[in-house]
């Protein structure tokens, strides 16, 4: 039987448990050593560490202390791994928890992270999402049911001391260059509420004040949120400390390409099963910088999809040039528009996007002065007919979000 090698209690904050980080350092210790080859079963916090509830109230995304996330667990120690190395991982399988059946979308507040659509949806707002075996759907968005593709959203190893220092000026640097923004340019350091796992208390007071945050992907991973990485897929990790320090959280049952709601995919606690080993100097040898992945021979098939164009002019018809940012933002804002029309309210059709295997593209960058990014909807999602036919929109859904539009805080 495949041992467990880090346990989590639901009952229990993840500051509790010694096995579990909130940081990105170097000197973080292992709390587990497996050699190459090993396979083993981790468990794994949501990304909140449980600060959100399974009910009908959005305060709880509303008012989410975003400077506790992401809870990870790890690191894992990898017999042999050394600086220069590939950490080869098999993601073997995921799963969730029997007692925690559910999991949640949010949009959070502009004034609280924000979103990728945060200037349309400011305020807070959440979905709960139930489990039936591979299936999921909601009491807040009717007519709509999926087969997930559970995948962690946040996945590296540790950084050097001369990585952390890079990441940190030049996060520091574009922060510099409006300090004001609300939401920030980035997530700086922050050691109040710093969760350093097994490091002393003196150390990791120091340490915490340098330690990077867990919002972004970087070099060695982190949050990449790819919704491809699931049971099946490969990945081949740079190593840049002695035993690589492997680790992982950040659950999702399902999620569009692009996470666009920020906490965008269906978040869940459960547990992730994993086989690691070596390439040595992988990253010379195949000049790798940032992690490569082999992509799931098992994933939810959909053959049939609307497929959403976006162009690199905003929506308040200002020009961009060659901006695939701005023409995903289009593509997803044309298909919002486009599902209002079966009887979703915006809210409702922005979650939809951001928890359905939903695939984002990036279909054109070279078409002067316009990029072409295109949102692929798979249409056999919908208990109604969702295809444009020369009649207009035929059966709609009825019901608006029954979670509550939280207000923010004066």
């Amino acid at each position: 039987m495949t041992e467990t090698i880090i346990k989590i209690d639901l009952n229990q904050t993840p500051y509790e448990n010694d096995k579990v980080h909130n940081r990105w350092h170097p000197d973080i210790p292992m709390v587990a050593t497996v050699k190459p080859g090993d396979d083993f079963i981790v468990e794994c916090y949501d990304w909140t560490g449980g600060q959100i509830a399974n009910n009908d109230s959005a305060d709880d995304v509303r008012d989410v202390d975003l400077t506790q996330v992401h809870f990870l667990s790890g690191p894992i120690g990898v017999e042999g791994a050394e600086p220069g190395d590939l950490l080869e991982v098999d993601i073997l399988d995921i799963g969730t928890f029997e007692e925690s059946q559910w999991g949640f979308n949010g949009f959070f507040s502009k004034q609280n992270g924000g979103g990728f659509l945060t200037e349309h949806f400011p305020e807070a707002q959440k979905s709960i999402w139930d489990f039936k075996g591979m299936f999921t759907k909601s009491r807040h968005i009717p007519g709509v049911e999926f087969a997930g593709l559970i995948h962690p959203g946040l996945i590296g190893c540790l950084p050097s001391k001369e990585m952390l220092k890079e990441w940190n000026t030049r996060e520091q640097g574009l922060v510099d260059t409006d300090p004001e923004r609300v939401p920030p340019l980035a997530a700086l350091p922050y050691a109040d509420t710093a969760h350093m796992g097994r490091m002393d208390k003196d150390s990791a007071k120091s340490a915490g004040a340098e330690a990077a945050r867990t919002v972004p992907p970087r070099e060695h991973g982190g949050n990449c949120d790819i919704k491809d990485l699931s049971r099946g897929s490969k990945i081949y990790f740079p190593v840049y400390v002695k035993e690589g320090g492997l680790s992982v959280g950040d659950l999702h049952f399902s999620q569009g390409d692009g996470e666009i709601t920020f906490c965008g995919a269906i978040e869940m606690a459960g547990w992730i099963h994993l086989r690691v080993n070596l390439v040595k100097d992988g990253m010379a040898k195949y000049g790798i910088k940032n992690p490569i992945f082999k992509p799931s021979p098992i994933t939810p098939k959909y053959d049939d999809y609307l497929i959403f164009e976006g162009i690199s002019v905003d929506e308040y018809g200002k020009q961009h040039y060659l901006d695939v940012h701005v023409a995903y933002r289009q593509a997803c804002l044309n298909a919002i528009e486009y599902l209002t029309k079966f009887g979703y309210t915006k809210a409702q059709a922005y979650a939809i996007l951001g928890c359905a295997p939903v695939q984002g593209h990036i279909s054109g960058v070279v078409d002067i002065p316009n990029a072409c990014a295109t949102l692929w909807l798979p249409t056999d999602i919908f208990d109604v007919d969702v295809n444009p036919s020369a009649s207009g929109p035929g059966a709609k859904v009825s019901g608006g979000m029954d979670v509550p539009l939280s207000k923010d805080k004066e």
